[in-house]
């Protein structure tokens, strides 16, 4: 794989059981581009432990006044340096390309596990970790796969020049051959608190990225209670520590360093030292002690690469642990995903390709919506409203529906709800989300034009100026070309800035609403679309909702009266861990008929449920007068 041909058409399915064992994956789709920079690194290294025993010859060639020989050790002197800019030069060229390589796979995968999960990702891990993962962390796992080529070619060359070294002078080749090892091993022991302290590091430098990210997303309201310099203070106190913890892993990092200076730099006063001695007594000549000298001062190189990889290894064994973590979720439940073990290397392209193909001509799923975990059964072709006692239930229950029972770490899985027959989790991602699209309660607008915005895969029924008069955008247009200037008396070429931070909250929730009716699903899925309007404005998106889903499929979650009152099936799921449907019907019944149904729409105190007395035929204040507003806007 070269970088031209990035990205991937199939970046693979990783084993994600440790971090070891998805860098050992990664290392074996590396497996060409790490043998191409095994070679041109161990070409490089070969020549530049060559160049001792060229320069001893040439030194013996001026004692003996051979110009025969100088010239021959001129020449290879020469070929040996060509040897050595071409294998740098190509070692180089391998190496960041495996870098790059295997970063982008790993985004690949990321990128792929965003979309396959969708918004039940931030359920299971933070946002801020993904971020990490996909910038911070996806670059060391780059680095080690980088470096393995090089410490591999160094490790080689090692060996061999220690072996040369005893066969051709043993005295002194016995000195280097044990000296080296030891010099590797005496490092190991301040590794493990050198990665604690580094995975400390990391961890704080975490912290204050979310506590900085969380001050962002809120200063508005900051500034609105005066709390600017009390959130700078905590980030002020969060960067000191990262900036006392970053101080403290490096001086394990520079003892280090200094370890693999100071080490090395003893040993080759001792060769040399014995080296003159022997060459004093006639033992060796003057040549051979300078090949000597040569070859442990290369060896001082390979070292530098075993330090890389003991930093590159510490630095991306926790990063690749996040990233297994990450692409460890599955979409649906085990027992219904079949992915009770990672798959490892068994997927393949032609794997994909007839998956593809098998998805395409199996039929489009088709029925009643229904989820067996509460009992909430959605009739195909009706508009049914839910609502919840437990807010964060809905959230879970309308990312259900929509085919993801991926759940928050240590929750047990959750059976799959069924679109007719077929479990939603069981189906290819691309049927599932053509099959069932969910609005999450705070929908994201992507920068760009309008156009681009509402550019969505549809199924053509529904024409986009009907999708945006149902959810009531005109103020929204108007207020888009006034805004921008390039516009002109065109909407569609007014561009949204990032996540729509320009319009204001029912703005947003209207487009994004939009959105989801020109997409026309088999069923839709709204997770309170209308929480940041006003209730004029309400009613009318909810007229116009069910005139144009009229006949599909679509399930909102809401506790308004206003949305309420225009479904033709209200249903209610219960409070608590185990919530189930209790109450079936229509909205003026429920009210009438069941306490807590009407405590949570009409938000009644618990001393109002009190003077009720029960489940007895009552309209509250509070909903006779929003049924009042109903009735005069229609």
């Amino acid at each position: 794989m070269q970088i031209r041909d990035l990205p991937y058409p199939d970046p693979g399915d990783p084993d994600t059981r440790s971090g070891g064992a998805f860098l050992l994956w990664l290392g074996r789709r590396q497996l060409g581009g790490q043998l191409k920079s095994l070679g041109w690194g161990t070409l490089h290294m070969a020549g530049l432990a060559a160049l001792p025993l060229a320069v001893g010859t040439a030194v013996e060639a001026v004692i003996d006044r051979s110009g025969a020989r100088l010239a021959l050790a001129g020449g290879l002197i020469a070929l040996l340096g060509a040897l050595v800019a071409l294998g740098d030069t190509m070692l180089h060229r391998t190496a960041v390309t495996n870098w790059i390589t295997a970063a982008a796979r790993v985004q690949q995968l990321l990128a792929r596990k965003t979309a396959e999960m969708g918004a039940t990702l931030t359920r299971r891990v933070a946002a801020g970790e993904v971020a990490a993962v996909s910038t911070g962390d996806v670059e060391k796992i780059g680095w080690f796969v980088e470096s393995l080529s090089r410490f591999t070619a160094a490790a080689i060359t090692t060996v061999a020049v220690c072996v040369a070294l005893v066969v051709h002078q043993p005295a002194l080749g016995a000195v280097v051959a044990i000296g080296v090892p030891l010099l590797v091993l005496a490092v190991l022991p301040l590794l493990p608190p050198a990665t604690r302290r580094a995975d400390k590091q990391r961890e704080k430098a975490g912290r204050a990225t979310e506590l900085a990210s969380d001050t962002v997303a809120g200063l508005r309201v900051l500034r609105g209670i005066g709390g600017e310099e009390l959130f700078l203070g905590r980030y002020r106190r969060a960067s000191q520590e990262v900036r006392r913890a970053a101080v403290h892993s490096a001086r394990m990092w520079a003892l280090i360093g200094a370890v693999q200076v100071l080490l090395p730099g003893l040993l080759l006063i001792g060769v040399v030292w014995y080296g003159a001695e022997l060459a004093f007594s006639g033992r060796i000549s003057v040549g051979e002690l300078v090949t000597v000298y040569g070859a442990v001062t290369f060896l001082l190189f390979p070292l530098r690469h075993f330090e890389e990889i003991a930093m590159a290894y510490s630095f991306s064994r926790p990063s690749a642990k996040r990233a297994a973590r990450v692409l460890a979720l599955r979409r649906g439940s085990p027992e219904a995903a079949g992915d009770t073990e990672p798959a490892g290397d068994t997927e393949t392209a032609g794997d994909t390709e007839s998956a593809g193909t098998a998805s395409t001509t199996a039929p489009r799923p088709a029925g009643d919506l229904y989820d067996p975990a509460t009992g909430l059964l959605a009739p195909a072709g009706s508009l049914t409203a839910v609502v919840c006692g437990d807010p964060d239930a809905a959230g879970r229950l309308a990312d259900r529906l929509g085919g993801h029972a991926a759940l928050p770490d240590g929750e047990a899985a959750e059976p799959s709800a069924l679109l007719g027959d077929t479990p939603l989790d069981a189906v290819p991602l691309a049927e599932a989300r053509a099959a069932v699209l969910v609005q999450d309660k705070d929908p994201v607008l992507l920068s760009g034009t309008l156009a681009e915005l509402l550019d969505v895969p549809a199924s053509g029924t529904v024409a986009l100026p009907a999708a945006l008069a149902a959810a009531r955008c005109g103020d929204v247009l108007d207020a888009l070309v006034q805004g921008s200037a390039d516009a002109g008396d065109d909407p569609m070429r007014a561009r949204i800035t990032e996540r729509g931070r320009s319009l204001s909250g029912g703005q947003r929730q209207r487009l994004a609403l939009a959105r989801s009716l020109v997409a026309d699903p088999e069923v839709l899925v709204l997770d309170e679309p209308t929480s940041a309007v006003d209730s004029h404005t309400e009613a009318r998106i909810a007229d116009g909702v069910r005139d144009l889903r009229a006949g599909r499929t679509t399930v909102v979650f809401s506790s308004s009266p206003l949305l309420l009152d225009r479904a033709e099936r209200v249903v209610f799921v219960s409070e608590g861990p185990g919530g189930k449907v209790t109450a079936t019907g229509t909205h003026r019944e429920l009210l009438r008929t069941d306490p807590r149904y009407r405590a949570v729409v009409t938000r009644e105190t618990e001393q109002e449920q009190e003077e009720s007395g029960g489940p007895r035929p009552r309209t509250p204040v509070a909903e006779r007068a929003a049924l009042a507003e109903y009735e005069e806007l229609a």
